[in-house]
């Protein structure tokens, strides 16, 4: 999947002559990252490495990052914030284009590829982003039921790195 993706996709969603919710946007974004991580575990594969579910988590990490910057997206780099959160931080990332609309696939891509990975549902919730003025983009991966703590909280009020933490 180009990175151009990003912007047809985006632009889609932002063209006020045709309505298009930004849940189909993300679910769009998770069809596609199921899909681009069967096209992982290949391209792991033809790299003499072990199928994604059974690397050691640094491995895992290194490999990830270098795949979706191979692909023009962007790097990645993996922060744990606790035992049920991690934090996933771009700061160049292809899908923040200025356009102020956020990354709305990738949380659907993120949401797509690390459950397949995790074999669960996991829920992604993007917390900074480059175009809403941020320095880099972060997403946070976690259970549905512990992101949705952290997004009811920030609802209120409260910092997501606070959240997080009494998640």
């Amino acid at each position: 999947m180009p990175v151009e993706f990003f912007a047809a996709l985006q632009g889609a969603a932002h063209d006020a002559s045709r309505p298009l919710a930004v849940d189909s946007i993300r679910d769009a974004g998770y069809r596609a990252g199921r899909a681009l991580f069967e096209a992982f575990a290949d391209w792991t594969l033809d790299r003499g490495e072990p199928e994604p579910d059974v690397l050691p988590h640094g491995r895992f990490v290194a490999l990830a990052s270098e795949f979706f910057n191979e692909l023009g997206w962007g790097e990645l780099s993996f922060t744990p914030l606790n035992d049920a959160v991690m934090a996933l931080d771009a700061d160049a990332w292809s899908e923040a284009d200025g356009s102020g609309g956020g990354c709305l696939v990738s949380t659907g891509i993120f949401a797509g590829f690390f459950g397949r990975l995790a074999d669960a549902p996991i829920s992604v919730l993007e917390v900074e982003c480059r175009d809403g003025g941020a320095h880099r983009c972060r997403f946070l991966l976690g259970s549905i039921d512990v992101l949705g703590y952290v997004h009811e909280a920030m609802e209120r009020g409260v910092p997501y790195e606070r959240a997080v933490l009494s998640a």
